[in-house]
């Protein structure tokens, strides 16, 4: 396919993997990202084999290993009196089992790497959407600023509150997940029982207490998964209260109970996900990431799926996929729907299988024990989305019904 002008809104994770993946195919790309500044805030997350295994074929091996942690063992521990109840072993064993490495690192990190692997100008700041036409030729998008762009490609990679989506779909039920996520970042140096390379669960009667090591182990990143009770608003970034988050973990075990003390800030994420789509986009219009598949937390692969998205989407936008009978604006809406034919059940069954596992998984026995199996039942529930290779078995040619070869 000749090189095309790719427009994306959102310069978040999914955005900027779209981007790096699109320039590498030699596209034009642009990307559109209403904030003033690029950055990305947050705290830790999960960089699941699924992922990086993409990232280090765009480049990122060797700054990977540099910025991020891979972490040497998961550990299960019991609620009341801390004790381990079953180590698993990660590191070089994820690698051999998984054929990539599994990484914990800070999101702005992730994000900054992203950005430097991209040219200078790609990112347009200050560009808030408001709204787009297609007329069936090219793509016509109109900022807050006033400023209009045209590009014979569109996609919404604007998260959960995707403007694209919205305009494609209309407005769509969030689900709640009757939970809240309280997260943020301590100090080690401020917990330090607790190790710096291994991945921390603990799994209590009515919450669960996640802690993981970033920036070279400086820095623990928490996640605590609590009844959400009413339904509040839908946001992962509203302000929490650290006095809250210690009521939630009275009673528990000491390095539960010492490390909610050093927490200083939190956040408070209301746990929301969407019904899978029927589809994605239309014309020369799709959608990437929480735009298209918004998931809950609990299989960490919010990023991961974008990611695979990204790289499914260069695949399909890459020469040639469709018969040269095909005129070029056909040729792109073939490519964009053949993207979605592939992506669309994968992400589906990641979605629903993080919704269902969010009640389910690491479950304390009646004794208030987690079960000895804990971390194997764990790893076998997600091994088949680690162990998914995005880029295999894609196919080479998609043409449209009736069409030679």
């Amino acid at each position: 396919m000749p090189k095309v002008r790719i427009a994306i809104v959102g310069a978040g994770m999914g955005g900027l993997a779209a981007a790096v993946a699109l320039t590498r195919a030699g596209h034009e790309v642009r990307v559109h990202e209403q904030a003033p500044a690029l950055g990305e805030v947050g705290v830790g997350m999960h960089l699941t084999p699924n992922g990086t295994r993409l990232l280090e074929r765009w480049g990122l091996g060797e700054d990977l290993r540099t910025r991020a942690v891979e972490p040497a063992a998961m550990e299960v521990r019991e609620w009341a009196g801390g004790t381990t109840l079953v180590r698993k072993p990660m590191g070089p064993a994820w690698r051999a089992e998984f054929g990539a490495p599994y990484y914990t690192i800070h999101r702005a990190d992730l994000h900054a790497l992203l950005a430097g692997l991209l040219p200078p100008g790609a990112v347009r700041l200050g560009r808030r959407l408001v709204r787009f036409t297609d007329d069936g030729e090219t793509v016509r998008l109109e900022f807050a600023d006033g400023t209009v762009e045209k590009a014979d490609v569109l996609i919404g990679a604007d998260g959960v509150h995707s403007v694209v989506r919205r305009a494609l779909h209309g407005p769509d039920l969030p689900v709640f997940a009757g939970q809240s996520a309280l997260r943020g970042l301590v100090d080690r140096r401020d917990v330090p029982r607790l190790p710096d390379d291994t991945v921390l669960v603990w799994a209590g009667p009515d919450a669960r207490m996640l802690a993981y090591p970033v920036r070279g182990g400086e820095q623990l990143t928490f996640v605590a998964v609590v009844p959400g009770g009413e339904e509040r608003p839908e946001s992962w970034s509203t302000p929490g209260d650290p006095d809250s988050l210690a009521a939630a973990f009275s009673g528990w075990n000491r390095d539960v109970t010492a490390l909610v003390a050093a927490v200083r800030e939190t956040r408070r994420w209301e746990l929301y996900d969407r019904e899978p789509l029927p589809f994605w986009g239309r014309g020369a219009v799709t959608l990437l990431g929480d735009a298209a598949h918004p998931m809950l937390p609990h299989h960490g692969q919010g990023v991961g799926q974008a990611v695979e998205d990204a790289a499914v989407l260069a695949h399909f936008l890459a020469a040639p996929h469709t018969s040269a009978a095909v005129g070029p604006r056909e040729r792109i809406a073939d490519a964009l729907r053949g993207y979605e034919d592939v992506r669309r059940p994968h992400t589906a069954r990641v979605q629903l299988g993080s919704r269902d596992s969010g009640s389910q998984r690491l479950r304390p026995t009646a004794a208030g024990t987690a079960p000895k199996d804990s971390v194997a039942s764990l790893v076998r529930d997600v091994s088949w989305i680690q162990r998914h290779d995005a880029e295999a078995d894609l196919p080479a040619f998609v043409l449209p019904a009736g069409l030679p070869v």
